[in-house]
C-alpha cells in the first residue's frame, strides 16, 4: 500500500482496504473484500431497526440515537429478517462505523439494485443537516433511512442497500475538463455518434430513449405485488412485478418532414414508478468516477435517478462493454409530466479518482451486474 499517492479525489478500492486495516472504517462484523468495490464500500444493515412516522434529520449537535428515543414508534431486530412495508419509513443502524480524519469525507447513495426496486434509501449520521453526507473528521455510527415506495421488501442483518464513497480533500472536474474528456475519450456517445442533446453544463447530459428495441421502451411497476427478498437475485419473474411499456403506449409519434427526424412522447403518471434507459451509451474512464444527479427541476418535475453512482470501468469498450446504457429510475412529482425522445433528462458529473483502482467495474475481483446493460431491471428479476 506504500505506493498509493496521497492526492485529492475519490478513494479507490485498495485505499478503502487500507482504511479498513487502520480502523478508519470499522464494523461490528468482519469486513469481507467482496463488499469493497472499485471506488466505494457497500454498507450493511445491522441488527437494530426502528419504524418512524416520518423522514427526519437529527440536526446539528444531535445524536440519531437520542432522536430515536423521542421519535421512534417501534424498535425491532433484523437478525432473523424483517419486512419493510411499502409506504413506511424506517431507520436502521448499519454495521459499519467511521473515524474519518480531517481530510477525509464521505458521500453515500443507494446501490443500483436498491434504486431499481424503488426503495428510497439515504444515509444519516449524528449531527447531520443533510442526507448522504459524512463530513470531514466525522467519528461515529452510520444509519440508513429506508422507505420502500412500490414493493415491500424483506431484509436482514447484512443486507446491502447503499454504498459509501470516501473523498480525500477537495477535487472537482469542471465543465471545460468534461468537454475535453468528451472530445478525446467519449464519455457519452450515441449509436450514430451524433452530437449530444445539450451542451455540457453542470455535467454531461443524457437523454431518454423512447425508441427502444423491438418496440420495448421500458417497464412500469405493478402495484400490490408479493414481497421481494432483497438478497435473492435472479429469483422473481418480472411479469409478476412489472408491465412492459412499448411504443404503442406513447401519446404520439410524429415525423418531421423537414429534417427527417421523428419525435415521440410518454406521459409519466405521478403515482407510478418507471424503468427507462438513456439513448446514449455511457463510459467511465479508469481514473474517474461518475455520479448521476438525481433531481433537477430545470429539466422537469420528476426524479430521474435514485442510485446515481458509476464505478471506474463502467461501460469501457476495452472491457467489452462499449454499448452500456444508463438505466433511469423515474418517478414524476405531483403532476403528470410528458417526456419526449432525446429530451435531456439528467446529467452525469465526473470526478477524478485519487488513484486508479486495482480492479475496475466488470473485471475479476468485483461484482458487475449491470456492465454492458441496455434496458435492464434489477438483478432480482428473470
Amino acid at each position: 500500500m506504500n505506493d498509493i499517492k496521497k492526492v485529492p479525489g475519490v478513494l479507490s478500492g485498495q485505499e478503502i482496504t487500507e482504511l479498513v486495516a487502520k480502523n478508519i472504517i470499522s464494523s461490528d462484523q468482519e469486513i469481507d473484500k467482496d463488499i469493497i468495490q472499485p471506488a466505494s464500500i457497500d454498507l450493511r444493515l445491522g441488527i437494530r431497526a426502528w419504524r418512524v412516522p416520518a423522514s427526519f434529520l437529527p440536526g446539528k449537535g444531535n445524536l440519531v440515537s437520542e432522536r430515536l428515543k423521542d421519535f421512534a414508534m417501534h424498535e425491532f431486530s433484523l437478525l432473523d429478517g424483517a419486512v419493510l412495508e411499502c409506504g413506511c419509513v424506517y431507520i436502521v443502524k448499519l454495521l459499519e462505523n467511521v473515524s474519518l480524519t480531517d481530510n477525509l469525507s464521505g458521500i453515500a447513495n443507494p446501490k443500483s439494485s436498491t434504486g431499481r426496486l424503488d426503495v428510497f434509501t439515504r444515509l444519516i449520521v449524528d449531527g447531520a443537516q443533510e442526507f448522504e453526507d459524512v463530513p470531514a473528521g466525522y467519528k461515529g455510527p452510520l444509519y440508513a433511512e429506508i422507505s420502500p415506495r412500490t414493493f415491500s421488501v424483506l431484509v436482514r442483518t447484512g443486507s446491502r442497500l447503499n454504498q459509501l464513497r470516501i473523498r480525500r480533500g477537495y477535487s472537482i472536474t469542471t465543465d471545460k475538463e468534461m468537454e475535453i474528456l468528451q472530445k478525446h475519450v467519449g464519455l457519452v456517445r450515441t449509436e450514430d455518434n451524433d452530437s449530444l442533446p445539450d451542451k455540457i453544463k453542470n455535467g454531461v447530459p443524457l437523454s431518454v430513449d423512447l425508441v427502444g428495441e423491438n418496440g420495448l421502451i421500458g417497464y412500469r411497476a405493478r402495484k400490490h405485488t408479493r414481497l421481494i427478498d432483497v438478497d435473492k437475485p435472479g429469483f422473481y419473474k418480472r411479469e409478476s412485478f412489472w408491465e412492459k411499456i412499448t411504443t404503442e403506449d406513447l401519446v404520439y409519434q410524429n415525423s418531421n418532414s423537414k429534417n427527417g427526424t421523428s419525435s415521440s412522447g410518454l406521459v409519466l403518471s405521478p403515482d407510478a414508478f418507471y424503468i427507462l434507459a438513456s439513448k446514449e451509451y455511457v463510459s467511465v474512464p479508469s481514473n474517474y468516477a461518475a455520479e448521476m444527479r438525481a433531481y433537477d427541476t430545470k429539466v422537469g418535475e420528476f426524479r430521474a435517478h435514485y442510485a446515481g453512482f458509476f464505478d471506474p470501468g463502467f461501460g469501457l469498450s476495452e472491457l467489452g462493454a462499449s454499448k452500456t446504457k444508463a438505466v433511469l429510475e423515474i418517478r414524476s412529482h405531483d403532476v403528470p409530466f410528458l417526456i419526449e425522445q432525446e429530451q435531456t433528462i439528467c446529467r452525469l458529473v465526473y470526478e477524478p479518482m485519487a488513484n486508479v483502482p486495482s480492479f475496475l467495474y466488470g473485471e475479476a475481483g468485483g461484482t458487475s451486474n449491470y456492465q454492458a446493460q441496455g434496458l435492464k431491471l434489477s438483478k432480482h428479476f428473470i
